[in-house]
């Protein structure tokens, strides 16, 4: 049996009048063809179909885990957006390194209590969303922001517990899942 996720959305003429903007199930606008007849067309916001979770425990505590994770992933990639647009506008390396520590010094005031508490199956969900938002793993970042020694020394320790921080996020198989629960969350179903 699947687990079918389907919004079934019944457009009557009072319905599609009434709504206010684009920003509800459905956007509808009137287009015109070469001899000036008009045409109706609505765009629908996609229906997504995803298999059952075998397994409802492991797949409620999973969803559990990428929520607690996923807004941190955000963030990371938002932040790394804005620092590369930050060292752009900076000269000179010193000045650039001076500024990647700042903020790696304000980010771990913000977010250290955050991520003491996330627990060891959060931390790998988090080095995987890492990866899907900022297309770089955590290794790499790493490397690139403090040094390959610094990058090398963080994935012993991750190894040494059991993660790899060059981990990639593959939403067509492996992290198929992971890819299913962020659809529903962004889409406010979870």
């Amino acid at each position: 049996m699947r687990f079918i996720i389907v919004i079934i959305i019944i457009l009557s003429s009072n319905a599609l009048f009434a709504q206010k903007s684009g920003r509800g199930y459905f956007e509808q606008r009137v287009e015109y063809n070469q001899q000036g007849d008009s045409i109706i067309t609505i765009d629908l916001w996609p229906i997504y179909i995803f298999d059952k979770p075998v397994d409802m425990r492991r797949h409620a505590k999973l969803i559990r885990n990428v929520k607690v994770a996923y807004p941190i992933a955000i963030v990371a990639g938002r932040k790394l957006k804005e620092l590369e647009k930050e060292l752009v506008l900076i000269e000179g390396k010193r000045d650039q390194s001076k500024h990647i520590k700042q903020l790696e010094k304000d980010l771990k005031e913000e977010y250290m209590p955050i991520l003491k508490k996330m627990n060891f199956s959060q931390g790998k969900i988090l080095i995987k969303l890492i990866d899907r938002e900022t297309n770089q793993s955590s290794y790499s970042l790493i490397k690139e922001f403090r040094g390959g020694f610094s990058a090398f020394c963080w994935q012993g320790i991750a190894t040494v517990f059991g993660a790899d921080l060059k981990d990639n996020y593959d939403k067509k198989e492996e992290d198929k899942v992971i890819e299913q629960i962020i659809l529903m969350y962004e889409a406010g179903l979870l």
